[in-house]
């Protein structure tokens, strides 16, 4: 027994080892992407439109990936998402030697690649239930979120090396080879696994109304469900005019260095709460850290130094898992069970909505008003160019300060909500009885 869960673990580091690879190859392609797409337009809209359309689809097909990993061969819908997504890569890539990609053709790769990708991390979440067992979940977990991490604490400083010696060509053709070794250890694994057959009792239509009900049957979990597209809404801005902001100050390169530095921050933070883990007070946990990563948020966008950037951008994802823990911890002891996949599925689905609002919108509102505001002669360049400077990345600093400070304002609303309050008094009471 100890020696097949030894073995199936074994299985869970040779596809998590692939994953792995493959999310810094993602990394490499989506900070190359931005930097190309910027210096071609000089326009922030144009690299907030290639970032919608990167994220878009996946968000609004991951529900229906989630029912299609709970109905069929898991490992297979990895291999198809993974093999089909090279198709978009490969476009641009195709459309780069001969003689330069437009903006257009990029935004059709790229969507062709989120549609695919939708099928993977459905799939590759079950698998990880389907080869390990319970004690070995937490060991799991750890392992997957530095996956998460790897396209921003290594991807960045990679992809601005690679681009000081060649350019956007290396790191697709990196970026599709990385597929291919996910794609060998997905079937590695596969070799080994017999497919579950996987009991239909719902329709989709009926499995997306179970999550639902169970969203709204407390109105706390809603709530906070709509409290985090607010939320999204705010960190969108920063991570869509962030890297054209930094490309106005300094070259790809440098940027590259900046992302990882204050991508850090996330994760020193986690493993703080690994260690020490938060145990009470989740809502002012909540509120407390949504707060403060306003404030570092907005002082992200005050100075053009790199060396103050680089220490607020720090302190500014220092706070984010914080408040993912504690708004994670708030919903996921008010859910039943029995439906938490139906429920996480459909409250992704809403909450990161708010990134979708943030993508649409943001790039325009830099290009066309705030920038304008803080050029030399621009309405606001005697007052508020006086404090934060004046010149091309000036008006996305001072959307990116905007944006941040709705974050505070966000925070002190939510403390004061019965309902959300009304989430931990639920979860005290089951700790003190021992559920």
């Amino acid at each position: 027994m100890e020696a097949n869960k030894n073995k199936l673990f074994h299985k869970f580091l040779l596809l998590w080892t692939g994953e792995f690879i493959s999310a810094i190859g993602s990394g490499l392609t989506s900070f190359g992407l931005g930097i190309y797409v910027f210096q071609v337009t000089g326009k922030a809209s144009a690299t907030a439109l290639v970032t919608l359309l990167a994220f878009l689809p996946s968000l609004l097909l991951s529900t229906v990936a989630g029912v299609l990993a709970d109905r069929y061969d898991r490992r297979l819908l990895m291999i198809l998402g993974d093999s089909l997504s090279i198709t978009g890569l490969a476009f641009i890539l195709i459309c780069i030697m001969q003689g330069g990609a437009e903006v257009w053709h990029i935004c059709i790769g790229v969507t062709i690649s989120s549609v695919f990708s939708s099928l993977i991390e459905p799939a590759y979440k079950a698998t990880v239930t389907d080869l390990l067992s319970e004690e070995q979940y937490t060991k799991a977990s750890g392992l997957v979120q530095i996956t998460g991490s790897a396209k921003y604490l290594i991807s960045p400083v990679a992809a601005g090396f690679l681009l000081t010696m060649s350019d956007i060509r290396l790191l697709l053709i990196i970026d599709i080879c990385t597929v291919f070794v996910t794609i060998a250890s997905t079937f590695a694994v596969r070799s080994g696994i017999q497919a579950k057959s996987y009991e239909r009792k719902k329709s989709f239509l009926g499995e997306f109304k179970d999550g639902w009900n169970a969203i709204s049957r407390k109105r706390g979990v809603l709530v906070l469900t709509v409290v985090g597209t607010l939320i999204t809404f705010s960190l969108g801005f920063i991570q869509t005019l962030i890297l054209p902001m930094l490309l106005t100050i300094t070259d790809s390169s440098t940027v590259g260095y900046c992302e990882t530095i204050v991508a850090t921050g996330m994760l020193l933070s986690s493993l703080l709460i690994g260690i020490l883990s938060i145990k009470k007070n989740y809502v002012k946990t909540l509120s407390l850290s949504l707060a403060l990563g306003g404030v570092f948020m907005a002082l992200v966008g005050v100075s053009e130094n790199l060396v103050f950037i680089c220490i607020a951008g720090f302190l500014f994802f220092a706070m984010l898992p914080f408040s993912n823990a504690s708004l994670d911890y708030l919903i996921r002891t008010n859910i039943d069970n029995s439906v938490q996949g139906r429920a996480w599925s459909l409250i992704g689905l809403i909450s990161q909505m708010g990134y979708i609002g943030a993508y649409a919108i943001a790039g325009v509102l830099a290009d066309y008003v705030f920038t304008p505001l803080l050029l030399e002669g621009g309405a606001l360049a005697g007052s508020v160019g006086k404090v934060i400077g004046t010149g091309a990345g000036r008006g996305m600093g001072l959307l990116i300060i905007v944006s941040g400070l709705l974050l505070p304002v966000i925070s002190i609303a939510l403390y004061h909500m019965k309902s959300i309050r009304s989430l931990e008094k639920v979860t005290t009471k089951m700790m003190e009885i021992g559920i």
